[in-house]
């Protein structure tokens, strides 16, 4: 049984740092990719960054610069670097996982609130 668990959201003001964490378990973490998405209230979900083994990431246009997206093998766990944060990047954030060689992300997190105040 997969499960994964986001935590490290929090409230933070115009400008501050957030580091959201993902801790996956039953799987074989080297198979699979991760990846974050977010949900602004009332919006669709989007996907923020993505990470794959071997060290390639990739991330939306809208947080270019400021997100960075890592993940730890042996500790199972990705990671999520916000900095500068913006008013507009407030949602709820989920952790997703996917085998590499599918295209859906079957396995989420329930997700961690960031709020960000101007």
């Amino acid at each position: 049984q997969v499960q994964v668990v986001e935590s490290g959201g929090g409230l933070v003001q115009a400008g501050g740092s957030l580091r959201l964490s993902c801790a996956a378990s039953g799987l074989t973490f080297s198979n699979y990719v991760m990846a974050w998405f977010r949900r602004p209230a009332g919006q669709e979900r989007e996907i923020v960054a993505a990470a794959w083994n071997g060290g390639y990431t990739q991330v939306t246009d809208s947080v270019k610069g400021r997100f960075t997206i890592s993940r730890d093998n042996a500790e199972k766990t990705v990671y999520l670097q916000m900095n500068s944060l913006k008013p507009e990047d407030t949602a709820v954030y989920y952790c997703a996982v996917r085998e590499g060689s599918s295209v859906v992300y079957n396995d989420w997190g329930q997700g961690t609130q960031v709020i960000v105040s101007s």
